[in-house]
């Protein structure tokens, strides 16, 4: 057993009652569409992923 250090399984319960972020939603990544035209002149679609600014990738904002 490695002790307090060990991490798996651990699960933070205030996380529950903290404000989701309002711009991802709270997954903490922000998905995009994105249209472009290639040199056939076709749409292409992407979807970009991209961490949150707002909540730094973790989902959550602080209270206030």
């Amino acid at each position: 057993m490695r002790g307090s250090t060990e991490k798996t399984g651990v699960f933070d319960a205030s996380k529950l009652f903290q404000k989701r972020c309002p711009d991802c939603g709270g997954t903490g990544e922000l998905r995009i569409d994105s249209q472009n035209i290639n040199e056939h002149f076709e749409v292409e679609t992407q979807l970009l992923i991209a961490p949150c600014q707002r909540c730094q990738g973790t989902g959550f904002v602080l209270a206030g």
